[in-house]
């Protein structure tokens, strides 16, 4: 089961719907990675909840839209301006989240550090 693909599909539902507030039943390191780089561009903000099986309760805040990207593809740095056209609206507007051996970066941060990774989200 692919956690990062149904908490974001079950976010966007939830906005859809109406809700300002969405619990994740399910949590993982890597989802929690992927919601502190959505906090920090302030699209949600969220807490944990300590149990048996930690719960995620994420407020969305500016959020137009934000899904996983599947397959997961490999890219190099060269190649990730090809993603940003195909998956945001603008060049300046969101954010494609990069798995990268320097852990979790967005797409302007891969620039920077001139790496490339495998694409695990985006987000407007």
């Amino acid at each position: 089961m692919d956690t990062i693909t149904k908490a974001l599909n079950e976010i966007m539902n939830a906005k859809k719907a109406g809700k300002d507030t969405y619990t994740v039943k399910r949590a993982s390191k890597l989802l929690v990675s992927v919601f502190d780089i959505m906090k920090k561009h302030k699209y949600i903000d969220y807490k944990i909840e300590k149990g048996k099986f930690d719960k995620i309760i994420v407020e969305i805040k500016k959020l137009n839209e934000c899904r996983s990207i599947r397959p997961r593809f490999y890219v190099e740095m060269r190649e990730i301006e090809k993603y940003v056209r195909r998956f945001l609206p603008s060049r300046d507007l969101g954010i494609i989240i990069i798995s990268t051996d320097k852990g979790l970066l967005t797409n302007q941060e891969t620039e920077e550090k001139r790496t490339g990774g495998c694409l695990i989200a985006y987000c407007f």
